[in-house]
């Protein structure tokens, strides 16, 4: 039910109904005020507004004559004569007119006058006035603003309260490619597309319901003339009147296609600099070469491709020559493969850790070949038998979807070592500028971690070759002794270090048991030991005491780069069935008794070989046949996170059922090995143990 106070609206045909609105309309801020006269020129009638701008009250004008009253002395005459043609012809005026208000002064004010007839044919003279200062502004305030939005680059329309378009710019008609004739008196339902006609819908009734305006609301697509992917801010207020009373709301539209996109590249540069620097990051993280490209070919999907695989040359990899002929085919290793989601294209890829031959016509090989990434944005049937390894190949790539590629080469240093090999399927964008830009950036970052690996690699091999060759061949059981050695080089991610044994057999039927460890790794760590080893195999043919020896080999060692090693050096007598042992900063060596608890020998600790200067006591402990004693390097007991009287009291505890066993020293060297080394350990060991006989 409508309140019984309410006015009617309208009916539901649209037919205008009685509409009651408070003071504070147009014509309450002009001030219109009413005067009526009759046919003697008399005040009939005295509006409150004629009080208002006059200043005279009703009871001051009612009666009275107007001309007397109102006008100043010099324009009677003129406002007699308008009077008469009003009252006699019947003919209306408007114009400005200077009237004497009751402060005694001037003011200018605006008239419209007509005559009046009543029922009983008499004439009266109606005039409404208003001040000229209010009614200029307002004209001039219409005017500026009409000119304003004519000629306004951004789109404005003024909407009713149901919402129907009641005034648009042409720069609006422009924008949304709908005429001025095809907005008025329409809703948005009857101008824009679905989708967009009920979202702005619901926001311009929130703007007519709260008052409250709606800013920069920024909306995507929809057709134009200048066609779809554009974007435009749109701005809602609500138009009131003087007294706060909704009149209808004001549009304004704004084409934002160039910031929106510059908006979206700069978010597509953030994200491609996030991607970079989780790369940096993620790629590299060792010195192996397979996990290397498998962290490339990782870091590229999902956000780059749906399926990513890295495939080196074979040669790059040999440490051959890798630049092809774009005519001859390449021979690749593939080292990784990733997808985004189980898919058959991961059966089309070559098999990981394989070589492969691959013909000139493949566009991997044309991207190697130039050294240049290869982009087919559209995939068609034809480019995907130059994709794959084969037609089977091609049909597993069809079947997943593939339906865009990009191969970008992999350059380190100058060389091209392999390509970075990238498809879309379920992402539906094609491979574009930027995506190649990021994939080079990817590409050349992850490039000079795998020739890292790769040069790694061949280093390491090259210093394992020449650590081995000085090592000397396992020692075999003598009629005096038992012996048994171990060396096992540092994990796959680590670099060769400089730990050597050695058995040396002496006068009098005496032997000689070394251990060392270089300090440092790689080539030079291995080459500094075989110099430390003949040193050694020198010195002991002088059948110098062992603290001779460290005392030479320690000046030797100053003069070698690195120049610090740790060395324990043992003679065992078997006439006198005892061993004397002198160190070199080394580990103590471990007595295991036939008899009895194993117990650290203790051997006065010298200075490492290298330091220059320094004292090596000796240490004699006797060896009854049985009896065994173990010789390391650090890396069989030293961890990262263990203290090492720690790790020394593990191994006592691991030698204990060994005493008075029958286990064989083979078989305690590889108990030992087990129980203690980590096959990640970041160090190389060495290990002997010796035991003498009956």
């Amino acid at each position: 039910m409508r309140n019984s106070e309410e006015p009617p609206q309208g009916d539901a045909d649209g037919t205008p109904g009685v509409s009651l609105s408070p003071p504070g309309g147009l014509l309450d801020v002009l001030t219109v005020g009413a005067v009526v006269l009759d046919d003697r020129g008399r005040i009939v009638l005295w509006s409150p507004q004629a009080e208002q701008l006059f200043g005279y009250s009703a009871q001051e004008a009612l009666g009275r004559y107007a001309a007397p009253l109102l006008v100043p002395d010099e324009y009677i005459e003129l406002v007699l004569r308008l009077f008469d043609e009003v009252m006699r012809e019947g003919k209306s005026w408007a114009g400005t007119f200077p009237v004497k208000c009751r402060d005694g002064k001037v003011r200018a004010f605006e008239f419209r006058n007509m005559r009046l007839r009543d029922d009983q044919s008499a004439v009266y003279a109606l005039g409404l006035v208003t001040d000229q200062a209010a009614l200029r502004q307002v004209e001039r305030d219409l005017a500026f603003s009409t000119l304003l939005i004519q000629q306004s680059p951004m789109g404005i329309a003024v909407m009713d309260t149901d919402l129907r378009y009641v005034s648009v710019n042409p720069a609006l008609s422009r924008l949304d490619g709908v005429g001025e004739e095809g907005h008025l008196g329409r809703t948005v339902h009857d101008v824009l597309p679905p989708g967009h006609a009920r979202d702005s819908e619901a926001a311009l009734r929130q703007v007519l319901e709260t008052g409250e305006p709606v800013l920069d609301r920024e909306v995507l697509g929809g057709e134009t003339p200048m066609g779809r992917g554009h974007a435009w801010s749109v701005s809602i207020y609500r138009l009131d009147d003087a007294g706060g009373r909704p009149l209808g709301l004001s549009v304004a539209v704004t084409d934002v296609t160039a910031r929106h996109r510059a908006a979206i590249q700069a978010e597509q540069a953030r994200q491609h600099l996030s991607h970079l620097a989780e790369a940096s990051v993620r790629i590299g993280t060792t010195l192996d070469l397979e996990q290397t490209a498998h962290e490339l070919a990782e870091i590229a999907v999902p956000e780059l491709a749906d399926v990513a695989a890295v495939d080196v040359l074979d040669a790059a990899v040999r440490d051959h020559p890798v630049r092809i002929p774009q005519e001859e085919t390449a021979a690749f290793r593939a080292l990784a493969l990733a997808t985004a989601y189980p898919t058959v294209a991961a059966e089309a890829a070559d098999p990981t850790g394989e070589v492969a031959h691959y013909s000139a016509e493949r566009l991997v090989t044309r991207c190697v070949a130039l050294g240049q990434p290869v982009v087919v944005p559209a995939v068609q049937p034809e480019d995907l038998r130059k994709i794959a390894r084969d037609e089977h190949a091609a049909a597993l790539l069809a079947r997943a979807g593939v339906h865009s590629y990009l191969a970008v080469p992999l350059i380190a240093r100058g060389e091209v070592l392999g390509a970075l090999d990238l498809k879309r399927s379920r992402n539906p964008k094609p491979f574009d500028h930027d995506d190649t830009i990021l994939a080079c950036e990817l590409a050349g970052r992850a490039a000079v971690c795998i020739d890292n690996a790769r040069l790694y690699r061949q280093q390491h091999s090259i210093a394992l070759t020449l650590q081995r060759s000085m090592l000397p061949t396992p020692a075999t059981t003598s009629a005096r002794l038992r012996i048994a050695s171990r060396y096992q080089p540092a994990g796959a991610h680590s670099e060769i270090g400089g730990d050597w044994f050695d058995v040396l057999e002496l006068e009098e039927e005496c032997t000689a048991l070394v251990v060392g460890d270089v300090m440092g790794s790689g080539v030079n760590a291995a080459a500094t030991m075989g110099r430390l080893r003949t040193a050694t195999q020198t010195l002991t043919q002088l059948a110098l005491p062992p603290s001779d020896v460290l005392r030479h080999l320690d000046q030797i060692t100053t003069g070698l780069d690195p120049y610090f090693a740790t060395c324990l050096y043992a003679v065992y007598e078997p006439r006198n069935n005892r061993c004397l042992l002198s160190s070199a900063g080394h580990l103590p060596p471990v007595l295991v008794p036939t008899r009895g608890e194993p117990r650290l020998v203790e051997v006065p600790t010298g200075t490492p070989l290298g330091i220059g200067g320094g004292e090596h006591g000796t240490a004699a402990v006797d060896l009854n046949p049985g009896d065994l004693l173990v010789l390391y390097t650090d890396g069989l007991i030293e961890t990262r996170h263990d203290d090492i009287e720690d790790r020394l009291a593990v191994l006592l505890d691991l030698l204990r059922p060994v005493a008075g066993s029958a286990r064989s020293l083979e078989e305690t060297c590889d108990h030992l090995l087990d129980a203690l080394r980590n096959p990640e350990n970041h160090d190389d060991v060495a290990l002997l143990l010796m035991s003498p006989t009956e």
